[in-house]
């Protein structure tokens, strides 16, 4: 391995740093060096703390949110609204909303946005479990809180075609957003009233 560093061991370390998203290689070299630099120690749990949750952290069968079990802690929490579903990209969605503490029902991550450029369709994301979910539960709401980009418009609107016969409740977030904002980018107090103020999708 050919190496700028007059060491192998901190050039692989730099490299596989570097492939994290927002870290250049600058960056990386700086991160290698303070852990080169700390107790042994920290450097294991760091290594440890990574293996561990890449091992034991999966995917909630229901709500495809994080969990270290079959069903998430959100979906497991009786005292939550389980007739409102909060339909969401990604996990980081979720964790942005739940900062709010304004959305009291489950979460439904969709794991994508439909973008026909990207070569993204309905059938790569979590759509048909969303409307398996509306079918088999009591669900009485779907509030979509897709981020105010030509991708959430086009999944919103997808969702909401497929979820027109069904009796539940087809909402969105206020547009309190600005337009082609990702979601967590907002601040927590405009997304809370934006969560609060819902208005019927049309």
């Amino acid at each position: 391995m050919e190496t700028r560093f007059n060491s192998q061991l901190l050039e692989r370390a730099v490299s596989e740093l570097s492939k994290l998203p927002g870290i250049g290689r600058k960056t990386a070299l700086r991160l290698a060096l303070h852990l080169l630099r700390r107790e042994p120690g920290e450097a294991k749990e760091l290594g440890q703390a990574i293996i561990d949750m890449r091992e034991k952290i999966s995917y909630c069968h229901r709500c495809h949110n994080i969990s270290e079990e079959t069903t998430c802690p959100i979906c497991n929490d009786s005292r939550r609204d389980q007739s409102i579903v909060c339909v969401v990209e990604n996990v980081k969605d979720v964790i942005t909303i739940e900062a709010t503490r304004q959305h009291h029902g489950l979460y439904h991550v969709l794991g994508g946005l439909i973008s026909p450029l990207d070569g993204i369709a309905p059938s790569d994301i979590e759509i048909e479990s969303l409307i398996e979910r509306v079918r088999t539960e009591d669900i009485k709401e779907v509030i979509l809180a897709l981020s105010p980009t030509i991708e959430g418009d086009t999944t919103n609107f997808y969702i909401f075609r497929k979820l027109q016969d069904s009796p539940v409740k087809v909402t969105m977030l206020a547009r309190g957003l600005s337009v082609g904002n990702e979601l967590e980018y907002t601040d927590e107090l405009t997304l809370g009233k934006s969560i609060q103020n819902r208005i019927p999708f049309s």
